[in-house]
């Protein structure tokens, strides 16, 4: 029996070399409004948290004092160390550690960021908790992932389709319950973007090496599924489909 933190590991550690090359990860106009908040901050010390594929690293490392890129996969980290290498960034810096356990010191960081990762975060509240002890007070959390519909039945097709692709899946999380857990963890939120994301449905589960069986069981769920559902997700012909995504902004007050 493997623990979700092995799986995890496993799951990224596989496809690697994939998520550093994705289009739906290494492209957006969300990196370089990270960039930005990033560079508005004088010497910025910056985490990247659940780092992936290392993106919002590359993109902030080359308008601030350092970036810790840190996330459960040592091979995940082997590939942006490595990419970061190529692109000459010596500020750039990768750590190996769980969300929920930070290995860093009180009021280590200016900025901390997260992007397409916390769906997969099993100690959520825990790990905003984390983030905010390492942020300096009035430090910035910049949080950017997939979200959860408010509609219910939206949210129980969106949430089985995603563990079917990807075991390593925990769960999308609603705005509503979002601006909940930063407030409970004790973040002032200061702003919220939205907008939908295509997914191609082929590059979509070959990134994550889906087994067949899961992406019939997949196809059979989109097949399946009641005008309301297709509509919110934009369903295409061949399952491709478009997810919600959220861009928070909250900051460590005192």
């Amino acid at each position: 029996m493997r623990s979700h933190s092995q799986v995890v590991t496993e799951q990224f550690g596989n496809t690697a070399a994939a998520y550093l090359t994705s289009a739906v990860h290494a492209q957006g106009q969300d990196l370089q409004q990270l960039a930005q908040i990033a560079g508005a901050i004088d010497q910025a010390r910056v985490l990247d948290l659940g780092c992936g594929g290392g993106h919002v690293a590359f993109a902030v490392a080359p308008v601030v004092a350092s970036v810790v890129a840190y996330d459960l996969s040592p091979q995940m980290l082997e590939v942006v160390a490595a990419s970061a290498a190529e692109r000459g960034l010596d500020n750039l810096s990768v750590q190996q550690g769980s969300a929920d356990r930070l290995p860093f010191a009180d009021d280590s960081f200016d900025l901390v960021c997260s992007r397409y990762s916390a769906h997969h975060w099993r100690g959520l509240p825990l790990a905003l908790s984390e983030a905010l002890r390492v942020l300096k007070p009035g430090g910035r959390l910049v949080i950017i992932d997939t979200a959860a519909p408010e509609d219910v039945l939206a949210d129980t097709y969106v949430q089985a389709i995603e563990l079917l692709r990807d075991t390593s899946h925990v769960r999308n999380v609603s705005p509503g319950s979002w601006r909940k857990l930063l407030g409970r963890a004790g973040f002032a939120v200061t702003g919220d973007q939205h907008w939908k994301l295509r997914l191609e449905f082929d590059s979509w589960v070959a990134r994550m090496r889906t087994p067949a069986a899961h992406i019939a069981a997949i196809h059979a769920l989109w097949d399946s599924a009641p005008a309301e559902v297709r509509n919110y997700f934009l369903l295409e012909a061949d399952h491709s489909f478009s997810i919600d995504v959220l861009m928070l902004q909250a900051i460590k007050l005192g």
